[in-house]
């Protein structure tokens, strides 16, 4: 990553690593912190300096950056909800009901892109996991909804122990995973899109930039440009016909920039 900075920074800044204390004596040079754990070190030791958090998701940090005037912000690393269910949508072109599992501390993450589904010709429930040994009946629940499940990054939900049980069990009804990230296709999900580290080593570079000239972060954001992985084995074990990389990005653009009722218009 630091390389990748380096050269999207170019040779008009200088990149140095961060050690405890500096924040008192360099206040006014922005930090750049790679995960939640880093920012909140750094946040810790000095509410006031400016930090640009990378490799962290919009429930992190949108807070601090609303009460920072412009003096924190991050680049956003998960895939947005709403890209991954059109991502869904352009691999099973026939669905039209969206499954989403949560923990009851964790149902509002899904509840922004529960409002824009319609707009896509989709709708979405959330089925709320009440304990651990109701995530598999509560998952059957879903499954008997849903033409697929849309995974945010929960790890209340998702994570190495509960992972397998999941994707076996989605299989087992013919059903698919979308998401939560890349390193779940490797797993067994179906598909994730992702944004390459390159994308936010540039928009990085723009974000410094803005602070440079204007003394502020712009808000926190996702880079435009994504990818898509995609697990071919698990597509045919279930005879699903996955498009070409290229042409289901291609679709996703087309879909986010003309919702589906205005596409009719």
């Amino acid at each position: 990553m630091l390389s990748l900075l380096e050269d999207a920074l170019g040779s008009t800044a200088v990149i140095r690593s961060f050690s405890p204390g500096q924040t008192s004596q360099d206040p006014t040079t922005p930090v750049i912190a790679l995960g939640p754990e880093a920012f909140t070190r750094v946040r810790q030791e000095n509410r006031n300096v400016p930090i640009l958090a990378l490799l962290v998701d919009q429930s992190f940090i949108e807070g601090y950056a609303e009460r920072s005037d412009g003096s924190v912000s991050g680049i956003l690393y998960n895939p947005p909800l709403l890209r991954q269910a059109i991502a869904g949508k352009v691999i099973l072109p026939q669905a039209t009901q969206v499954a989403m599992l949560a923990r009851p501390e964790s149902v509002e993450i899904y509840e922004q892109v529960i409002e824009q589904l319609p707009e896509y010709g989709l709708e979405g429930k959330v089925f709320v996991v009440s304990s651990d040994d109701r995530l598999i009946p509560t998952l059957v629940r879903a499954l008997n909804y849903g033409d697929f499940i849309l995974a945010a990054p929960d790890k209340g939900i998702y994570n190495p122990r509960t992972i397998k049980h999941i994707l076996l069990t989605a299989y087992r009804r013919n059903r698919i995973v979308i998401g939560p990230s890349q390193a779940y296709v490797k797993a067994g999900s179906l598909a994730s899109t992702y944004t390459p580290l390159t994308e936010i080593a540039q928009l990085t570079a723009r974000f410094v930039q803005e602070f440079r000239d204007n003394g502020q972060f712009p808000p926190p954001a996702y880079p435009d440009a994504f990818r898509i992985e995609m697990n071919e084995q698990v597509a045919r074990s279930l005879n699903i016909p996955l498009p070409g990389r290229q042409k289901i990005i291609r679709s996703i653009r087309e879909r986010l920039a003309v919702p589906e009722e205005a596409a009719d218009e």
